[in-house]
């Protein structure tokens, strides 16, 4: 008896407690839906005022909106989109801001300035030889290296240094036709005929030529008049003073005209050749004053002007080459030297010119935001010209004097993204944005447009289905809902015990009218 009565009461007891549990949920979804439909018909909206919101929009995708409070997919409730009556006289995109929190973001504006802007230009240059004081020496004539008295490069010569010897059948030649014009000049220089005088002379001075076209020193020329012998070898002097860059040639070498035998460079003054870019030549033009520092001097600047701008683009780097030419008569700039070099730009834009952090660049476009009062910023697409010193010239879209933001402007373009998306949905002009509403449906689904969505209501018991037409399905136990297909009457399979799949499902016709199963048995 006692077992009796501790099973009744503990049946009473789960009865009480599942019946509580089920009216505080009805209760509870009740109270929901009575607060909901208070917030909606009610003044006491979520907006600024107890406004009502223009819509309510997906909190991860803005562009689907509802009518009135949802929930999305993951049990998110929609953000209500409230209307601004301070940016409704504004483009789309507009954004107010109460200037605490515009503080506290670290919102910062800056006055757009008309004004000239020039740049300094700092790059990279080598130093070279200046080319108009580059030497090379070849042979007039072929022969063979005698004698070297200049055999190492780097060493410095002077004008008119003797460089090398060498023997040449054809220099020889020369001189001895040199030497019998000569000897019968001295015979016929007191004829008493003009004409052969006359021929004589010519013949002593066409040999004289010869020699010295073939680059015979007078030294060597005179020795010839005072001794009458002929030398075998013949002397190359420098032509000017510098510093032996290049030997082309060892003794006992032949040697033709295409022989190379030196190079001579006078470093007293050397080039810099510094690349700049594309978008930096229009500033740059010959007569600008430009330093170099090397690394290997510190504390000593170079300075000159630029002489020349190449008119070509190298290849390989695209760049474009500027010539500055330096005194180094000291010797302190060695070629293939490199250095820094700054460029004084004497060029000068005029223009509207902000910072260049407040533009946005996205895509082919460019923008930025603009104070038009304090907490309200308006954004604009803006056309840009050239940048420089960290300023970038406003072509079109902002006047001198308007007020742009130049930092903490990404929060302000992520609100006024949202905010010019929920304008063009609701803007009367313009096509709705999907709703949950209007949402696309598939053609086979015959779904009553008049029925909406709600989110607490089972969303397959608003789903009209006439095409499902299970009126002729059989519900044989034979053919469902016994184990293995097989009904009474039909041997089950030895050790099997396969559980039904089919117990509890319910054909409901009415619902699923669509599913023509009429030959099913």
């Amino acid at each position: 008896m006692n077992t009796k009565n501790i099973l009744l009461m503990s049946c009473i007891l789960l009865a009480g407690l599942a019946g509580g549990y089920f009216i505080s949920g009805t209760q509870q979804v009740e109270q929901q839906s009575q607060g909901t439909v208070q917030t909606t018909a009610g003044g006491d909206g979520p907006c600024a005022g107890g406004a009502k919101p223009l819509m309510w929009r997906n909190p991860m995708n803005p562009s689907v909106t509802s009518p009135k409070p949802a929930k999305d997919g993951m049990g998110m409730d929609y953000i209500p989109v409230c209307a601004d009556a301070g940016a409704a006289s504004g483009p789309a995109g507009t954004v107010r801001i109460d200037p605490t929190v515009t503080q506290n973001i670290g919102v910062r504006v800056t006055r757009a300035v008309q004004k000239e802007l020039s740049r300094a230009i700092t790059t990279v240059g080598r130093v070279t030889f200046d080319e108009t004081r580059l030497t090379t020496l070849h042979p007039k004539v072929d022969g063979w290296v005698d004698k070297l008295f200049v055999d190492k490069t780097g060493e410095s010569v002077e004008i008119n240094t003797m460089l090398l010897a060498f023997y040449s059948p054809e220099l020889v030649a020369t001189q001895e036709e040199y030497l019998l014009a000569l000897a019968n000049w001295q015979q016929l220089k007191t004829s008493p005929y003009k004409d052969i005088r006359d021929g004589a002379k010519r013949l002593l001075d066409s040999s004289l030529d010869r020699l010295r076209f073939f680059d015979v020193p007078e030294h060597q020329i005179r020795q010839l008049q005072q001794t009458h012998k002929v030398r075998k070898n013949m002397h190359i002097h420098a032509p000017a003073a510098g510093i032996v860059t290049k030997i082309g040639v060892r003794e006992g070498a032949r040697v033709t005209p295409a022989s190379e035998l030196y190079q001579i460079a006078d470093l007293s003054r050397v080039w810099l050749l510094a690349d700049l870019y594309e978008h930096e030549i229009p500033w740059v033009k010959p007569g600008d004053s430009a330093s170099l520092t090397i690394a290997s001097m510190p504390g000593r600047a170079f300075t000159s002007k630029i002489t020349y701008i190449y008119p070509y683009l190298d290849p390989k780097t695209r760049t474009n080459k500027v010539r500055i030419e330096f005194d180094n008569r000291d010797g302190a700039l060695k070629p293939d030297m490199f250095g820094d070099v700054a460029i004084a730009s004497s060029t000068s834009k005029p223009g509207i010119y902000v910072p260049r952090e407040a533009v946005l660049i996205t895509g082919k476009k460019a923008h930025l935001f603009v104070q038009v009062e304090p907490g309200r910023f308006e954004p604009r697409t803006v056309k840009i010209g050239t940048s420089a010193e960290g300023q970038v010239e406003i072509l079109d879209g902002v006047k001198a004097g308007e007020l742009v933001v130049s930092s903490g402007q990404f929060l302000i373009d992520s609100e006024s993204s949202i905010r010019e998306a929920a304008a063009k949905m609701v803007a009367p002009a313009l096509a709705p944005g999907p709703t949950m509403e209007s949402s696309e449906i598939h053609p086979a689904m015959n779904m009553d447009p008049s029925v909406t969505h709600q989110p607490n209501q089972p969303a397959m018991q608003q789903m009209d289905m006439p095409g499902m037409n299970m009126n002729g399905m059989s519900t044989d136990p034979h053919s469902a809902g016994e184990p293995n297909g097989m009904g009474a009457g039909h041997p089950q399979g030895e050790g099997q015990d396969a559980p039904s799949h089919m117990n509890g499902m319910q054909m409901n016709g009415d619902k699923m009218k669509g599913m023509d199963m009429e030959g099913a048995q």
